[in-house]
């Protein structure tokens, strides 16, 4: 048996702890397999899009795509984001894209995509192209009654519209768009059918080129105050018609002693200190000129009348007594 003093020795040598045991190195994560993380992708995309958060879905689509570019359903994903978000520009890329093909699927999307830029004729091949290929679904109709609608055709739009209504069902959220999309249809047709447009034939051509020539009006027209001044005086009502209008008072709010109508209204400047009324300094001045502050000179029944003789007595004025002779 070895002596006690070598086995600690070659425990101190080796710098291990018996009552701690060594740490290992932590192992290195392996990298998460191409089918596993596509995986992960997918399902981040399908609860964005449930949620409405089409912005994020549109960054988890570019991300499968450049993990698997030949996926397929990752551009169909995209380029329905894309319409769903407006843009449209980027939508009409996509498809034209030549990672994504030239799928005849897309024609559709490109046909909607143009309309919307306002291209509209290039909206009518894209849908002449679908006819072509007889894919005449209800998509394809909205469309085409939207831009006959668009490009003043209203017969026609009117047309497409009662197919749709017909085979819609009344208690859908289409049915209701259709039938308002038809009644706006009908309503132009009335409009140039009852001889509305018809009537500016009749007219003059200067005078109906200066009509579609002119721009409309920027500002409101300016009256006169001169000639808008007659009717305005007419328009003032009466006091008897002011005082029916006038709200009913209410006793409770009236203080003590006040009749309404009857006591006089308080001095609108009371609140205003004495130096910024506009009586200020008015009583000074009916005092001097009228003589209601003077007493001197003034009669009364207990002093007698003074002399006229010219002679002064001892009780003579005090103006008079005073004075220095010269």
């Amino acid at each position: 048996m070895p002596p006690q003093v070598s086995r600690t020795l070659g425990k101190a040598n080796t710098g291990q702890n018996p009552h701690h045991p060594t740490k290992t190195q932590p192992k290195r994560k392996q990298p998460v397999p191409l089918d596993e993380r596509l995986k992960r992708l997918f399902t981040s995309l399908c609860v964005q899009i449930d949620g409405g958060h089409f912005t994020n879905a549109i960054k988890t689509c570019n991300k499968i795509l450049r993990l698997d570019p030949a996926d397929k359903d990752a551009p169909q994903t995209k380029l329905f984001l894309l319409l769903q978000t407006e843009q449209y520009d980027a939508a009409l890329s996509l498809i034209g894209d030549e990672t994504s093909g030239e799928d005849p699927d897309h024609t559709f999307e490109e046909a909607y995509a143009m309309y919307r830029l306002h291209r509209e004729e290039d909206a009518a091949t894209a849908l002449a192209k679908l006819k072509e290929t007889e894919r005449d679904h209800r998509g394809v109709l909205h469309l085409e009654a939207q831009l006959n609608y668009r490009q003043g055709s209203y017969q026609s739009s009117l047309g497409v519209y009662n197919e749709l209504l017909e085979t819609a069902d009344p208690q859908s959220e289409e049915y209701s768009d259709v039938l308002t999309n038809l009644t706006a249809s009908q309503k132009h047709l009335d409009f140039i059918g009852t001889g509305s447009l018809r009537a500016l034939d009749a007219l003059p051509s200067s005078i109906t080129s200066a009509i579609e020539t002119s721009p409309p009006p920027t500002t409101q027209p300016t009256v006169s105050l001169a000639s808008a001044s007659a009717p305005l005086t007419q328009q003032i009502p009466d006091d008897s018609a002011v005082a029916n209008k006038a709200k009913k008072v209410r006793m409770k709010r009236v203080p003590k002693g006040v009749i309404p109508g009857v006591t006089p209204a308080p001095d609108p400047e009371r609140w205003l200190k004495k130096s910024e009324r506009s009586s200020f300094g008015q009583t000074g001045k009916k005092r001097r000129g009228g003589g209601g502050g003077a007493t001197q000179g003034a009669v009364t029944e207990n002093t007698p009348a003074p002399s006229h003789s010219g002679k002064s007595t001892g009780g003579g004025n005090s103006y008079s007594k005073g004075k220095k002779k010269k």
